[in-house]
C-alpha cells in the first residue's frame, strides 16, 4: 500500500482502518512514519497476540480465528453477524446463503494461512514507538465483543501513553461503521476536520 500510495505521489496520508484494517494501519505507521501523519483506527489492534487471541475467542466461545471467520455453512455467516453487532440483523436466510457462497466458498486455504500468520507469539511483539508528531484516533463500537472498549482504553493509554484519543459509538458493534454509518461518520468527519485544522 505504502509504496502504491507513494507512486500516486502521496508524500503524507491519514489511514483509516477497521479491525484488519488497523492492524494494517498500525503496522504501515510504525515503518513508514513519514508517509502517514495520522490514523483513525477502529475496533482493532495493533497486533493479534497470542493473549489477545486467547483471551478475544473465550469471551466468545470458539476455539480459532479460523472456526469463526471462515465458516463451514450459511449458518456460521450468521453466527458472525451476531458476533460483529449489538443490534440482531433480521435478515433472511438467502442472504446469508449469498454471502456464504460468494465470500466463504474460494480461497479458503489462503484464508486460513492467513489467520494463521496474523497471530503473534507474545514475546515477538514490541510495541512501536510512534512518534509523538503522529496522531492515532481510537473510533470503537461501544459493544464491541470482539475487541472490546476495554480493549481500546488498553491501547490508548499503556501502549499509546497518551498519543491517542478515544471515541465511542454507542449502541454499535465490531462492525461501527456498518451498523451505525451515520454515528461513525459523524464522529470520523469530526476527527478528520480536526486534524486539518492543526
Amino acid at each position: 500500500m505504502a509504496k502504491g500510495l507513494k507512486k500516486l505521489g502521496v508524500e503524507k496520508c491519514t489511514l483509516v482502518g477497521l479491525s484488519y484494517g488497523g492492524m494494517v494501519g498500525f503496522k504501515m505507521a510504525e515503518m513508514y512514519p513519514d508517509l502517514v501523519d495520522s490514523m483513525v483506527v477502529s475496533c482493532s489492534v495493533m497486533a493479534l497476540t497470542e493473549s489477545i487471541t486467547r483471551s478475544a475467542l473465550e469471551r466468545i466461545g470458539f476455539s480459532s480465528w479460523e472456526e469463526l471467520l471462515i465458516p463451514e455453512t450459511f449458518e456460521g455467516v450468521k453466527k458472525i453477524a451476531e458476533l460483529c453487532t449489538f443490534t440482531s440483523l433480521a435478515l433472511p436466510d438467502f442472504f446469508y446463503r449469498d454471502i456464504f457462497q460468494d465470500m466463504f466458498i474460494n480461497y479458503k486455504k489462503e484464508r486460513v494461512e492467513l489467520l494463521e500468520a496474523l497471530v503473534v507469539k507474545d514475546k515477538d511483539f514490541d510495541i512501536p514507538n510512534y512518534p509523538q508528531a503522529q496522531r492515532i484516533h481510537l473510533l470503537w463500537g461501544e459493544e464491541d465483543v470482539i475487541f472490546t472498549k476495554e480493549i481500546a482504553r488498553n491501547l490508548k493509554e499503556k501502549l499509546l501513553e497518551g498519543k491517542a484519543t478515544l471515541h465511542n459509538v454507542e449502541k454499535a458493534g465490531h462492525v461501527v461503521q456498518l451498523e451505525r454509518p451515520v454515528a461513525y461518520n459523524r464522529q470520523l468527519k469530526k476527527i478528520l476536520a480536526s486534524l486539518n485544522a492543526n
